[in-house]
């Protein structure tokens, strides 16, 4: 699959929050990397329908765009908080023998999203549909995928829960960790947001050969490098990440009546808490620091310092998700960084009220093209071409 056939260009949409500004391509693919015609979608729409999971601005932002692109209308259905707090839904037409696509993208709140998704996959399960796709750009509890102290592994209990609820397949994009993919009894599609980026790197950033590539944290260097071998440019790596080591922590003194017939266990030596430093040469250079995911944006702030004190040049942060909690948007506005560049797998219209440095880049191309093979039963392989597992 050749992405950069298409170009990118600004594109404002009038939204009930105001105007939106993302980055989107002016045409879809020119060509199918398979060579042959693209099964016509309009033989099957009367068996397709797409629904948006509720009726906020920017969910119902992007299920517009993905029913933009397939030619087709969004469904009719109503979903609402009760008095009480329980989520209700009222589906307006009928699904029965037809392949349901629900489009939920993830607010502030999340478990209400979350319910949002079950209740409506689990109506149109009840209403006798042939299939039920869940569209969900980015997982929810997808950072809870390890064990942390006397907790659980809570991604598994969120797959465990959609599957219950109805759903027969899940389209999502660059999960915290691959592996979350078998926690699921499910079939999932973990699409890629990295040539939407690097063709926004190309555009947007006219000295992009005298860049570097960042990696936050040594466990994002297999990302960092991706990038940087697809850029030919080099790569830094920032060690010492400010924040502390999520210790295992089950650690509680033995009862009285056991003490004494503890056996001599061997203990693990501590970690030695290293400064945090860059490894690289990032001096007058054009830095991007990457990653998955833009949280409380603490990590990539402390990051940009170190490379302000190397002598960076500008420094951007560039990530596929954007959940930006709490004070990230002005702790970002305020920082060395210039530029946020993030996609629409996450709503963040009011974050970015807050810090005019984010940019958005659209990937409702990708998420279109997937739910138009899955319902036309066509490979998904060419989604994937050039992608690596690192990517």
């Amino acid at each position: 699959m050749t992405w950069r056939t298409g170009t990118y260009s600004r594109k404002l949409l009038d939204t009930e929050e105001g105007l939106t500004e993302v980055w989107q391509p002016r045409q879809g693919l020119a060509t199918p990397p398979e060579g042959g015609a693209k099964t016509n979608v309009d033989k099957l729409k009367d068996r397709l329908v797409l629904f948006s999971a509720n009726s906020s601005p920017s969910c119902m932002e992007l299920a517009n765009r993905i029913a933009e692109r397939l030619g087709v209308e969004l469904g009719k259905t109503e979903v609402y908080q009760d008095s009480n707090g329980e989520t209700r839904i009222q589906i307006q037409e009928s699904v029965r023998g037809k392949d349901v696509y629900i489009i939920q993208t993830i607010s502030p709140d999340v478990n209400r999203c979350l319910m949002e998704l079950c209740v409506m996959a689990y109506g149109c399960v009840t209403a006798c549909a042939r299939s039920v796709c869940g569209v969900l750009p980015y997982l929810p509890y997808s950072k809870q995928c390890k064990m942390r102290k006397r907790g659980s592994i809570v991604c598994k209990l969120i797959a465990s829960l959609m599957c219950r609820a109805g759903l027969t397949h899940l389209i999502t994009v660059d999960l915290h960790q691959k592996e979350i993919q078998g926690f699921f009894n499910i079939p999932v599609d973990n699409l890629r947001a990295s040539p939407f980026l690097l063709q926004y790197i190309q555009e947007e950033i006219p000295d992009y050969h005298n860049a570097v590539i960042v990696a936050k944290s040594p466990s994002s260097a297999k990302r960092a490098q991706s990038l940087a071998e697809r850029l030919r440019v080099s790569i830094a790596v920032i060690h010492g990440d400010a924040e502390t080591d999520l210790l295992d922590g089950r650690h509680s003194p033995p009862t009285v009546r056991t003490t004494g017939g503890l056996p001599e266990l061997p203990f693990c030596i501590p970690k030695e808490k290293h400064p945090i430093t860059v490894v690289g040469d990032v001096a007058g250079r054009i830095a991007i620091i990457v990653d998955d995911i833009i949280d409380d944006a603490v990590g990539f702030v402390a990051a940009a310092e170190m490379l302000r004190e190397r002598g960076a040049g500008p420094i951007i942060a560039m990530a596929t998700h954007a959940i930006l909690s709490a004070d990230a948007p002005r702790i970002l506005q305020e920082s060395a960084i210039s530029q946020v560049v993030v996609t629409n797998t996450i709503p963040h219209s009011s974050q970015k009220l807050q810090c005019c440095k984010i940019k958005t880049v659209d990937v409702s191309l990708i998420l279109s093209e997937a739910v138009r093979r899955i319902h036309c039963g066509e490979s998904m392989s060419c989604l994937f071409h050039n992608i690596g597992a690192d990517d």
